[in-house]
This record gives C-alpha cells, sequence and structure tokens, in this order.
C-alpha cells in the first residue's frame, strides 16, 4: 500500500485510535490487497464484496472479525481516500450474543493444577483472584503489588482509567514465592525480554493449553 498506508495509520492516530485497533485495520488492508492482487484505491464494490464474503466462506472468521474488516475498509474509503464507500447495501454483521462460560471453583482448581510451570500458573492465579482482564495482567508492575493494604493497582484499565483490585491473602502468598524463583524487577511478569511485559497471546495460550489438559 506504501504511501496509502501511511495515510490512512496517519489519520488512525489523529483520531487517537489505539494500537491494537490500527494493527488491526491494516492486517484486513494488506489482506484485502493481497487476495485481490490490486491497490485498494483502484478497487470497488465487487472487490469489498469478495473479501467479505471470503472471510466469511473460506476462513470462516467471526462475525465480530469481519464486522472489523466492514470498518477497516469504510474508514480506508472515506477516511484516507476521502470517497464515499461504496458498498452501503452490505448490512454490517450483528455480533454473536454468547452468554460467558464462568468456571466452577473446582473446574478453576483444576486448570491451575495441571499447569507445572510457576509463572503461568501464577499469572492465572492473578487474572482470576483479582478479576482482571488479560491485557491488565500482562501490564502489571511490581509496584503495582501492595501487600500492606492488600491491594492491586490496574494501570489504564477498561476506559482508560486507574483502578483498584483486592488482593487475596492466598495470592499474595503465591506471588512471594513467584518474586523469590524469578526477581522480577520492573514488569511483574516479564516476556522473554525483561524490560517488555508478556505477550497477551502467550497468556491466552497458557490458559488455553491447561484447559486441555487431562485433569
Amino acid at each position: 500500500m506504501g504511501r496509502l498506508r501511511e495515510q490512512m495509520v496517519e489519520e488512525m492516530e489523529s483520531r487517537n485510535f489505539s494500537p491494537k485497533t490500527i494493527k488491526a485495520y491494516l492486517g484486513h488492508m494488506v489482506a484485502f490487497t493481497r487476495l485481490l492482487g490490486r491497490s485498494p484505491a483502484g478497487m470497488g464494490e465487487h472487490e469489498i464484496r469478495r473479501y467479505l464474503q471470503y472471510l466469511r466462506k473460506e476462513k470462516q472468521v467471526s462475525w465480530s472479525n469481519i464486522n472489523i474488516a466492514y470498518c477497516a475498509l469504510k474508514f480506508f474509503y472515506v477516511e484516507t481516500l476521502h470517497r464515499e464507500f461504496p458498498v452501503k447495501k452490505i448490512p454490517r454483521p450483528k455480533g454473536e450474543k454468547k452468554l460467558p462460560v464462568v468456571l466452577s471453583h473446582s473446574e478453576v482448581k483444576a486448570i491451575f493444577d495441571v499447569i507445572a510451570n510457576q509463572k503461568h500458573r501464577v499469572i492465572l492465579m492473578t487474572t482470576y483472584s483479582g478479576g482482571l482482564r488479560v491485557s491488565e495482567v500482562a501490564n502489571l508492575r511490581v509496584c503495582d503489588i501492595d501487600s500492606k493494604r492488600m491491594q492491586i493497582r490496574v494501570n489504564q484499565g477498561k476506559g482508560k482509567k486507574d483502578r483498584y483490585t483486592l488482593l487475596s491473602s492466598v495470592l499474595v502468598e503465591h506471588l512471594r514465592t513467584y518474586w523469590r524463583t524469578y526477581h522480577p524487577t520492573t514488569w511483574l511478569f516479564p516476556g522473554s525480554h525483561n524490560d517488555k511485559p508478556i505477550n497477551i497471546t502467550a497468556i491466552q495460550k497458557v490458559f488455553k493449553l491447561a484447559k486441555k489438559k487431562p485433569i
């Protein structure tokens, strides 16, 4: 996409889009361009319909991902090219409505028990005990654990607001044991490089693998 990519990034950054959204939008634009083998500036309704159908029928991605693709394409044509979006008649896909899967206490304990890696086990314990999102636990710093007040400080959580959550007596003991083993300095759960936090995808992978292991 070259210059068009730069223009799209500039438009998204000027609107304070999150890095995650920018990455997702660009990912769809790259995939759209590669699938059709042409510059997106020279494509229109037919090609956009084809890409959305490709995602739905061939890639079988979720409706939420298709919705992101639709938004990315619309943003590109309207905000980057300053053109009218040519596919107004295609309804934006409705999000799937699923009830959240709530694990019982015994199921959660069983997942913890099958994780041999101490760091991974404590990460999931912190997530569950503190009621944290994956992104929040990944970005915890050592200084965010306040064992005197028995609180966990969550920086820039949902809504870009700082908040506090309870630190249980059981979790604080596991964290102390973890600290004596790994000696984290800045990030509570550093990634492969100590100067960066663990990747969100890595935490999600740990949880998925733990659920698949026989109890």
